[in-house]
């Protein structure tokens, strides 16, 4: 789902239109963006947490040519998945019909051997 959709689904359900739905999102994401980058932790009960995670510089290895490489300290966002949503997504996929259980393979009875 992209941005724009999210936007329409969320102007469809509060019956408002397209364009105040987007800045109501913009503004939502402004929000996050800004605790985020003064490294506050944002907990949405039932969705899940955002927070910031600070990683040490470190010495590293190039993948195609094996060389060291020197990585910088950076920051960076981080997704936790609270308790109902995760309930709530695995669930669903087993009463999904687009992931149908996975059949365990026959074996032909020539294949089996008898002692």
């Amino acid at each position: 789902m992209t941005k724009s959709e999210l936007a329409e689904r969320l102007a469809q359900a509060q019956k408002l239109p397209k364009g105040r739905a987007g800045m109501l999102l913009d503004t939502v994401f402004d929000c996050l963006i800004q605790a985020l980058s003064r490294d506050e932790r944002i907990e949405i009960r039932g969705f899940g947490s955002f927070e910031t995670r600070h990683y040490r510089a470190r010495k590293g290895r190039n993948p195609r040519t094996g060389a060291p490489v020197q990585v910088k300290q950076k920051r960076l966002p981080f997704f936790k998945v609270g308790k109902e949503l995760r309930d709530r997504i695995s669930n669903r996929l087993h009463t999904t019909s687009e992931l149908p259980a996975l059949a365990l393979p026959t074996v032909a009875a020539s294949a089996i051997k008898k002692f």
